[in-house]
């Protein structure tokens, strides 16, 4: 059984969730755009995807957080 090598990190929904600060629903939004990157794997568990694409994605597509203003 040839397996496939993992280029790197793995984030499932969970953690993509909290990378990008939002709900479940919202998540399940935003996993069918398409320019949301297609998932490395697909799993009985649920889909993974390589950290570094999710990444790229909040990068160049989602807007920053504004900062705490503590002042």
């Amino acid at each position: 059984m040839g397996e496939e090598e993992v280029p790197g990190p793995l984030v499932g929904a969970a953690e993509i969730q909290d990378m990008l600060g939002v709900s479940r629903s919202r998540f399940r939004q935003i996993i069918l755009l398409p320019r949301f990157p297609k998932p490395f794997q697909k799993l009985i568990g649920g889909s993974v995807w390589l950290r570094s694409d999710v990444e790229a994605y909040i990068r160049d597509y989602r807007r920053p957080k504004p900062a705490d203003d503590d002042d």
